[in-house]
This record gives C-alpha cells, structure tokens and sequence, in this order.
C-alpha cells in the first residue's frame, strides 16, 4: 500500500507510542510481585502513550481536534476533522502481562470515518486503512499484506469473538442469553479483551465476525474503517449506522451478519 501523508501521520504515531508501551510491558511482569501490584504503574503507560500520540498528531496536523480516553473532547479550530484515540486498548490485559493490546487511532471527516491504524506492539503487527484504498497488514516481514474479511457463509462454521461485561458495567444479563444463543449456532467463540483487536483480526479474516456492547468510541473508531475497507459489514446492534452513538457494534461479512443479527434479535426477543 503506497501511504498516503496522512496514514504516514497516523503510523509514525502509533508506532511511537508503542515503542513506549512495549518498554513498560517489559517491566510488567516484574511488578506482578510487588505488594502494591503494577496497576499505577500501568496507569501511567497508558498516560505517557497518550501523551505521545497526541503530541505527535497536534505536530502533524495542527488545529485537528481530538476525543480521547483520558482527554475527553479537544475541539479544533478545524471543525472537520477529529482524532479518535485509544492509547492503550486492553489494560487490564496489559496489566496481567498478556500481549493482546494495542494503540488505536482514527480519524473522523466532516462526521465520517476516514481512517484508522491498529497498532499492536507485543507483536509488531500494525494493521492500517483509509478510504478507499483498501486495508493492509504490516508485520514483521519486508511487505505489507492487503487483508480481505473471512470468506465463510454459514454461521455454523464461524469463529465469533465477543466482549464480556466485566465488573462494573452493565448488561450481564442481555450477554448471558445472546451468548447462549450465539454459541448454539456457531463453532466457537472467542474474547481477546481488546476491542480493537477483536475488529482488525476481523478485518483480517482471523475471525469471522464480532459483536458487542456498551464500548467507547475510542475502541472501535479505527476497527470501522480496517472492516469497511477489508469488505465487511459494520452495524450497531440493531443493524443501523450508529455504532459510535449507541456502543455497540456487529460486524462480518455480509453472509455471517444476516445470519447472526438474527440469532442476536432472537436471543434479545426470548423472554
């Protein structure tokens, strides 16, 4: 993929926040013995990141605004564009010394999703796509991979990935009857704790589709584009275009996201 200004941007910046995350992960394993446990020092990762990935995106294009984790909203005197940044998608994962985590940044146009990069700094994969021009991989070989999603139809020989609520956040319920209805019809589900990662190994045909609920835009702001651009469908939960507004996402190729809207509706509509 020949890089456009932009992605070239949007990579330089993920990849050095990454190279500091991939510091801190090292020293993670280390901590786990502590009395006090890694969890400050993991905070401040997450802070350090998003402080370079800010920092280098403000340099790049002055006057874009930003929603970002820790930041919140940071309006631009440019009104049309706006970054959309996780600096660290998978802390608790970060937290316990497993490598599934990553920096994610995409780029909003006039109220469109434009862009988006996936970085993932334990395995040096960075997984990149802008409009148009088609998804790509970029891992540790010499080229870059252009990715296409999973080309199985029948939802009863799909991988599912899914994020589980987890302490704290709601809908526990809803999740135990959709995943009871989900798990009935596929052949296996899965759960990385990242969802940036659950959408680009979408993208990348690592698994068939994706679903879940009650996540930040942050989280899924780059995925959308890596799975529009590898030839996925991308919905909200209820198959309409409001996945940043309502948090929750469904995405696979067109076959599998028929299919599994409807197991999804079914299992909403059980008593």
């Amino acid at each position: 993929m020949p890089a456009s200004a932009l992605m070239n941007v949007m990579v330089a910046a993920a990849r050095k926040a990454g190279r500091g995350l991939a510091r801190d992960f090292g020293e993670v394993e280390n901590l786990q013995v502590s009395i006090k446990g890694p969890a400050n020092f993991v905070s401040a990762a997450d802070h350090r990141a998003e402080e370079t990935v800010y920092r280098e995106l403000a340099k790049a294009r002055p006057g874009y605004g930003f929603l970002m984790e820790e930041r919140g909203e940071v309006r631009g005197v440019d009104e049309s564009h706006r970054w959309i940044v996780d600096p660290l998608d998978g802390t608790t994962n970060f937290l316990h010394g497993i490598p599934l985590f990553a920096v994610s940044i995409g780029l909003e146009r006039d109220g469109e999703l434009v862009a988006g990069v996936v970085y993932n700094p334990a395995s040096d994969e960075l997984f990149m796509a802008e409009k148009g021009k088609g998804c790509y991989l970029m891992g540790r070989g010499p080229n870059d991979r252009r990715m296409r999603v999973a080309a199985r139809k029948n939802v009863s020989e799909a991988v599912v990935a899914v994020g589980i609520p987890h302490r704290g956040r709601p809908g526990h319920a809803l999740f135990l009857k959709e995943a009871k209805a989900v798990m009935a019809e596929v052949s296996g589900v899965r759960r990385t704790g990242s969802a940036a990662l659950d959408l680009a190994w979408t993208a990348a045909g690592r698994f068939d589709a994706y679903w879940e609920h009650d996540i930040k835009p942050w989280d899924m702001a780059a995925g959308i584009v890596l799975m529009r651009e590898a030839g996925g469908t991308v919905t909200d939960l209820n198959g309409g275009n409001d996945m940043i507004g309502s948090g929750g996402v469904l995405t696979a190729n067109l076959p599998i996201h028929k299919g599994l809207m409807q197991v999804l509706k079914g299992a909403r509509g059980a008593g």
